[in-house]
């Protein structure tokens, strides 16, 4: 019973979705999210999500890809987040990675997917990188539109932040490189973070973990590295994690059956 809550299930990615998702059953991984990152890839995860017993998926603009995306388009989010399958708005937020980043247009965006989930009363899937202040402030400023709860996905900040981010609702993913004995911020924040706010994810085809080092694509089949980790990371059995992971992401995400 392993939960994939977030990945991208792209098909020029991999060779077969069909085998895939064959294997993934096999390895016990029955709970797939892939996320859409604009409108494009939100539509084939939704196709994706419709062949599929057990896939669900997001639908949303990412901070960077935003170049060519229009505010009309979230006319398109907005439709597709009807769909039964679709279990939240995302992924959205703010990256300041790249010297280039146009931030009040990141901004713009992320407030305008921020109140189309408050509008549909549905969670968020949630980007951040190299920006922990800003999404911190701006979610604080923005806590009205949080009330349907907001997954942090790829949590990579400080374990002392989780508790701000705590008291705003937040639920926190982990995925491969926190199984990594050098990786301390993702490995100290498990520790932190209570068990009924923790979820597993891979972020597929990104972030291989440790068995995997240096591997492309990566795919939800490594989910149980991932829970046995975070596992010992907690000092709890992995069934007993598993369990607790199912649980948070139906609370947080109720579409998810």
């Amino acid at each position: 019973m392993y939960t994939d809550i977030h990945c991208h299930l792209n098909l020029n990615d991999y060779s077969s979705i069909d085998e895939l998702i064959k294997n993934c059953r096999a390895d016990g991984v029955d709970v797939i999210v892939t996320a859409g990152y604009d409108v494009q890839s939100s539509e084939t995860c939704r196709q994706i999500a419709e062949w599929y017993d057990g896939v669900y998926f997001t639908a949303g603009l990412h901070p960077t890809e935003l170049e060519h995306c229009t505010f009309s388009d979230l006319a398109k989010i907005e439709e597709l987040c009807s769909h039964p399958k679709c279990i939240a708005v995302g992924e959205t937020g703010l990256d300041y990675h790249y010297p280039n980043t146009d931030k009040p247009r990141q901004h713009q965006f992320f407030k305008a997917q921020l109140e189309l989930a408050g509008r549909l009363g549905m969670p968020v899937q949630i980007h951040s990188r190299d920006c922990a202040g800003d999404t911190l402030d701006f979610l604080r400023e923005n806590a009205a539109l949080l009330s349907n709860g907001f997954l942090l996905h790829c949590y990579s900040y400080s374990p002392e932040m989780t508790a701000d981010f705590l008291s705003l609702g937040a639920y926190f993913s982990f995925g491969g490189t926190s199984t990594y004995r050098r990786s301390k911020k993702p490995r100290r924040s498990i520790q932190a973070i209570p068990l009924e706010r923790l979820l597993t994810e891979t972020d597929s085809p990104y972030l291989s973990p440790a068995s995997l080092f240096g591997q492309f694509p990566n795919t939800p089949r490594s989910i149980p590295e991932i829970t046995a980790s975070m596992a010992e990371i907690k000092g709890v059995g992995e069934k007993e994690l598993c369990y607790a992971v199912r649980d948070n992401a139906k609370r947080l995400f109720p579409k998810i059956k």
